[in-house]
C-alpha cells in the first residue's frame, strides 16, 4: 500500500491524470480497473478518476511493491538520473522565493533539453532544488519545477522558473500578457546615437534554424518590435540595451543585423571580420548578448551581471579608444 496526501502543486487537476503522472507506464485501462475495484481509493471512499483533487486529499493505492514499481519505473528512472546531475558551479541563482527561481545561465548551456541525452539548465535547476531541499524526490512524480522562457545556447543571462504550480502560473501570466520587460545588453557593430523603436516582420526556415528580416507583412512572417538605447559608445561600436517587446526566435540577432548592427561574435548574423578582431583581441567566442534585466508588472527588477568575456570586450574597446557619452 502507499499514500499520496495531495499537495498545492497537484491540486485542481482530475484524479486519473494525477494517476497517470503517478503511474505512466500503466494502461488507462489498469488504472481504471483499480479505480473500479477499489484497488485506489479517493479519501478512503471509491472513485470514478473524474474527481477534482483538492489539498489534503489522500490518495491510497493498494498494490504490490512490485506492481507500483513496474508502473512508475519511468518516472523513478529520470529522479535517479537528476540526482546524479551535479549542480554547476557556473549555475547562479539571482532570485529565490517559494514560488519562483531566477538564474543567471552561463552560454554554452541549454535552456531547455534538444535531445533526449541533453542536460540543460532545466535539469541543473531541478538538481539544485532536490540538493537546497526546496523540492523532494516524491514532488518528481506529479510535478516538475519548469524553465519559462528560453535563451539561445550561447546567450547567456536570466532564465525565469516556477518552482511550485502557483509560481509557473504568475510567470506565465507575465509573459502571456507582456506585463514583464525583458532588457538585454550586446556589443554590436557601429555607432548607435540615440533610442530607437524599429518594427518588422519576421520569417523562419525551420531546416536551416535561421530568420530573415521584412520591412512588410506577407503569409507566415510574425510582426515584431524591438527597441534599443546605447549604454556606452565605442566610436564604431555600441553597447546596447534592448527591449525586447516581442519575443521571436533570434530576434535581437536578426533584427539588428538587418539594421547594419550585427552582435559581435555571432556567428550566424554578424560580420566575420568583427568576429574575428574581438576573437584575437579580446577572447571572444560567442555572441556578446546578455539577457541582464527583467522588469515585473509590480515595479520589482532583477538583473543579471554581465560575464566575464562580455566584460572582456568592453575592456579592451575602453582601452583603445575613448568612449563618447551619451548626450540625453
Amino acid at each position: 500500500m502507499k499514500s499520496f496526501i495531495i499537495r498545492e502543486n497537484e491540486a485542481g487537476q482530475r484524479l486519473d491524470k494525477y494517476l497517470r503522472k503517478l503511474l505512466p507506464d500503466a494502461p488507462g485501462s489498469f488504472i481504471y480497473k483499480m479505480l473500479r475495484k477499489k484497488n485506489i481509493v479517493l479519501n478512503t471512499l471509491k472513485a470514478t478518476g473524474a474527481e477534482h483533487l483538492a489539498v489534503g486529499d489522500e490518495v491510497v493505492c493498494f498494490l504490490s511493491d512490485e506492481t507500483f514499481d513496474k508502473f512508475s519505473r519511468s518516472t523513478g528512472d529520470t529522479i535517479e538520473e537528476l540526482k546524479r546531475i551535479p549542480v554547476q558551479p557556473a549555475f547562479s541563482v539571482v532570485y529565490e522565493d517559494e514560488d519562483v527561481l531566477i538564474m543567471n545561465k552561463p552560454a554554452g548551456m541549454l535552456s531547455q533539453k534538444a535531445r533526449e541525452a541533453d542536460i540543460s539548465a532545466n535539469e541543473h535547476m531541478i538538481a539544485y532544488l532536490l540538493e537546497s531541499k526546496a523540492l523532494r524526490e516524491e514532488d518528481l512524480h506529479t510535478f516538475r519545477p519548469s524553465i519559462c522562457n528560453r535563451l539561445d545556447r550561447n546567450t547567456s543571462g536570466l532564465l525565469l522558473a516556477g518552482k511550485t504550480l502557483r509560481g509557473l502560473q504568475r510567470l506565465s501570466a507575465e509573459l502571456k500578457s507582456r506585463s514583464m520587460a525583458k532588457y538585454y545588453r550586446c556589443l554590436v557593430k557601429g555607432d548607435v546615437p540615440k533610442k530607437k523603436l524599429q518594427k518588422g516582420y519576421l520569417l523562419k526556415d525551420e531546416r536551416e534554424n535561421a530568420v530573415s528580416i521584412f520591412q512588410n507583412g506577407a503569409p507566415n512572417r510574425k510582426y515584431i518590435e524591438t527597441e534599443y538605447d546605447p549604454v556606452e559608445r565605442f566610436g564604431d561600436y555600441t553597447l546596447l540595451e534592448v527591449h525586447l517587446i516581442t519575443g521571436r526566435s533570434h530576434q535581437i540577432r536578426a533584427h539588428l543585423a538587418s539594421l547594419g548592427h550585427p552582435v559581435i561574435g555571432d556567428p550566424k548574423y554578424g560580420d566575420a571580420r568583427q568576429n574575428r578582431i574581438f576573437a584575437n583581441k579580446a577572447g571572444t567566442n560567442r555572441q556578446l548578448l546578455h539577457a541582464y534585466r527583467v522588469r515585473f508588472s509590480d515595479g520589482s527588477e532583477v538583473i543579471a551581471d554581465l560575464p566575464e568575456d562580455f566584460e572582456a570586450a568592453l575592456s579592451w574597446l575602453r582601452s583603445r579608444m575613448p568612449k563618447e557619452p551619451v548626450k540625453g
